[in-house]
């Protein structure tokens, strides 16, 4: 059998990128991260684990693959996620589209 270990992100700082997905789903950041190098734990929902690692390269188009998020009140969520670091990009069929710190796209959705 084989299954998804971890979900890898390429990033400038990966720590920063590890802090906010975390805090946006509730992962545990793992205490030895660095800047360098970050880990964090799935929640509690038993998804796999999310691995970010320093490129030095920057992010140079849209990702071919993101996250979608379920959330019961999209404007309060939307509000939580700005609040960790997450910024606005476009609103489109009942969903909203936010970039992490780093600019990385996903969905919030209900």
């Amino acid at each position: 059998m084989t299954y998804v270990k971890s979900i890898t992100f390429d990033c400038q700082d990966a720590l920063v990128v590890a802090r906010f997905w975390a805090g946006a789903l509730g992962g545990e950041l793992d205490e030895d991260s660095t800047s360098d190098k970050a880990y964090v734990e799935a929640p509690g929902w038993g998804g796999p684990n999310l691995w970010f690692q320093r490129v030095p390269e920057p992010k140079t188009g849209k990702l071919r693959m993101h996250f979608d998020l379920r959330a019961a009140d999209i404007p309060a969520e939307r509000e939580r996620l700005e609040e960790l670091g997450a910024t606005f990009a476009w609103e489109a069929h009942g969903l909203i589209v936010m970039r992490d710190p780093e600019g990385n796209e996903f969905c919030v959705e209900n």
